[in-house]
């Protein structure tokens, strides 16, 4: 039964991944709209698809519930504020044409979520692992020296989103209705700004323009169908493997910027990517290692056991 677990948290979890690796073709459609503006249509539009889909499937009652747990709904609402700062960053960087800056934050990422499995689920951390957490801190120092600047927004979705999944695996609510509460713990803050906006007459959400109409509505259903996929492998992953997964996503984000968007790719960044990309074979090698080791253990022991039940049955 637990392997069987186990590949549903991989599918869903690949099918996450590979999902947000697409999403910055969907932002680029919107380059010409606030990241605010898109952030509030992204809350509101999720809000309505989630509480519909939670009606469909009766999950009702289990959001209740999380109303009624004030500790439940203090980690939820902490979630919605980093999970919102990711979504920002990543879709000004997008519409900005730092498409290759929001890739190397989910590059640093996986590493950023392999320690903090360590520091606080007490997901072990051996010396190949730690190397490579050791050469992605180096490759953003040296990025910092030879451009002269800090990568904020690379560092900035690296640790919103590492946190945002730290938070998700040590709460214990479905993924559906958890993430109910956190974007509608956001609507107000939407719903105040899209006040404003049509005060101002200063909005993109117009019958005149459809096109821009249409994408934003579909906000809910770009950003509600890989949470809900990232939450539930969350769920049934460690974290550390969650980590190893994430690959996909910058490794399209990157090609995007670089082929598709034609992004300056400098001698800094190509050193930093470089020493990341190195950092990630090296965790990713160790980890295979891991699993076959864990798998032959694993078959040892079963044939122990059958081996240990056939003697007794001859015996008796």
């Amino acid at each position: 039964m637990s392997d069987q677990k186990d590949y549903s948290g991989f599918n869903v979890a690949l099918m996450a991944f590979s999902f947000w690796g697409l999403i910055p073709l969907y932002f680029k459609l919107l380059s010409h709209v606030p990241p605010t503006e898109v952030l509030g249509h992204r809350v509101l539009w999720s809000v309505v698809l989630l509480f519909g889909l939670m009606l469909i499937k009766r999950q009702l009652p289990q959001f209740l519930a999380i109303l009624k747990s004030p500790a439940t709904m203090a980690w939820l609402s902490l979630s919605a504020v980093l999970v919102a700062a990711n979504w920002l960053g990543f879709i000004w960087g997008v519409s900005n044409n730092r498409v290759l800056q929001t890739s190397l934050g989910y590059f640093i990422n996986p590493l950023l979520s392999v320690l903090l499995g360590f520091v606080f689920l007490g997901e072990r951390l051996n010396k190949t692992q730690l190397l490579a957490v050791a050469l992605a801190a180096i490759a953003v120092i040296i990025q910092t020296i030879m451009l002269g600047e800090v990568p904020w927004l690379s560092l900035g979705i690296a640790g919103s989103f590492g946190l945002y999944g730290l938070i998700r695996k040590r709460t214990v609510v479905s993924a559906l209705p958890g993430l109910a509460f956190e974007t509608l713990f956001l609507l107000p803050i939407a719903l105040i700004y899209f006040t404003t906006l049509y005060q101002s007459g200063d909005y993109h959400f117009r019958m005149d323009d459809p096109a821009t109409s249409v994408l934003l509505a579909l906000a809910g259903f770009v950003t509600t169908f890989p949470l809900i996929c990232f939450n539930m492998a969350a769920k049934k992953l460690p974290l550390s493997t969650l980590g190893l997964m994430q690959y996909i996503v910058p490794t399209m984000s990157f090609l995007f910027g670089v082929f598709l968007f034609k992004e300056p790719f400098t001698q800094a960044q190509l050193i930093c990517f470089g020493i990341i990309w190195i950092a990630l074979i090296i965790f990713s090698t160790d980890s295979l290692r891991q699993h076959r080791k864990t798998e032959r253990q694993l078959a040892d022991s079963s044939s122990d056991s059958v081996n240990t039940t056939k003697e007794k049955t001859v015996n008796s």
